[in-house]
């Protein structure tokens, strides 16, 4: 198995680590000891992090799977002590996760400006044809008159966008 070190050394995981865990994140992910279980108290002390950083980032990793933690129980106080590792090795599934995710949005979002009619307020936004039609082409927040917009390069940008994805995913 990678080591973390070796794992961070490329550029696309660091980059997808970084937007999950931002530059304390991925301090800690530098800092954290190879071997072993810990707690996050332990990893706090052993790497100089503040506590809640430490939380903040084993709890985000573990809700995209790659940090896990064993929970162990004392008999004597009933306190729980979670003890974690890293599973850095679920970084490309998790990636993929992420990407169909996003390609299910762009989709959707490409259905949306494909299907309908835009138009724009120079002051508020665009609206559909569908909430200014009823007010006689008046901007729906302002009441000054809207003009039509042509979605053309966004639709372009989305097509790209999603072709871009899809053969990242092997589905072209």
């Amino acid at each position: 198995m990678m080591s973390i070190a070796e794992i961070l050394k490329d550029e696309a995981i660091r980059t997808y680590l970084h937007r999950l865990i931002r530059d304390e994140g991925l301090d800690l992910l530098e800092k954290f000891p190879e071997e072993g279980e810990y707690s996050d108290e332990e990893l706090a002390e052993k790497t100089g992090i503040n506590l809640n950083s430490v939380r903040h980032t084993l709890y985000t990793l573990y809700e995209k799977r790659l940090a896990e933690y064993r929970r162990l129980k004392n008999t004597e106080t009933g306190w729980l002590t979670y003890l974690w590792t890293l599973r850095l090795d679920r970084v490309p599934g998790a990636v993929m996760e992420d990407m169909k995710m996003m390609l299910e949005k762009l989709e959707a979002r490409e259905n949306f400006e494909e299907e309908n009619d835009f138009y724009l307020c120079k002051t508020c936004g665009t609206f559909t044809f569908n909430e200014v039609m009823e007010l006689d082409f008046a901007c729906p927040r302002c009441t000054q008159p809207v003009e039509h917009f042509d979605n053309e390069a966004l639709l372009s940008a989305l097509k790209r966008r999603i072709s871009a994805i899809r053969e990242c995913l092997g589905y072209e």
